[in-house]
């Protein structure tokens, strides 16, 4: 006896649904593994090295800014490429980015900071980096929260208008990254070339866009 699906639907056992799961399941791999890394690192490998207090903070850093950029490259990936299904790790990419960002400002606050906020401030006011940094993470919190789809119901029009914010926070984390960095800039400049092209694809196609519209 055969089941019937709703139009539109995709059933469990298609050749679809396997191959979406066994996306979710890359995705879910590749996203997690610096945390596994890390966290081997940590308890049965070098334990960060001679500084693991500033190793924790630079390979955090570095974790958040790639899958951020990541998160930004999954559009215009699925549009060069036609892998459509890509869409459907979009969300989880951006929340990973935000965990990753997460951990950055934890490792800052606790272990290097030891919750002193006098010396946080003092490190807001005078070392303008953690202050793009700050600001980065701060423009990440309302789009993990307004990811669902039930935000995307509730604020229709506007959750496109407010998820753009995400370039800001990208730009504003690869400054925090760039100013950091205290000699090798291969990395910051690796990731800014990458952002470039992705903000650039994206200002050809809306140019494109209005053109047509036009």
């Amino acid at each position: 006896m055969s089941v019937a699906t709703a139009p539109g639907t995709v059933s469990a056992t298609s050749p679809a649904a396997r191959n979406l799961l066994l996306l979710r399941i890359a995705a879910w791999t590749i996203l997690g593994a610096p945390l596994a890394w890390g966290v081997y690192r940590w308890f049965w490998g070098d334990g960060f090295g001679f500084d693991p207090v500033e190793e924790m903070l630079h390979y955090s850093g570095l974790t958040a800014v790639w899958v951020l950029i990541a998160s930004l490259a999954i559009t215009p990936v699925r549009r060069w490429t036609g892998f459509n299904a890509l869409q459907k790790i979009r969300r989880l990419t951006g929340l990973w980015a935000f965990a990753y960002a997460t951990m950055h400002l934890s490792v800052y606050v606790t272990i290097d900071q030891w919750f002193d906020w006098v010396l946080i401030v003092e490190d807001l006011r005078e070392r303008p980096f953690i202050l793009s940094g700050s600001a980065a993470l701060a423009l990440m919190v309302p789009l993990a929260v307004t990811s669902t789809k039930g935000w995307i119901r509730r604020l229709g029009r506007r959750w496109v208008s407010l998820h753009r914010l995400v370039y800001l926070s990208a730009g504003l984390a690869l400054l925090h990254f760039w100013w950091g960095q205290k000699a090798d800039l291969r990395n910051a400049v690796i990731a800014a070339a990458v952002l470039a092209v992705l903000l650039g694809a994206r200002v050809w196609w809306a140019v494109q866009k209005r053109r047509r519209a036009a």
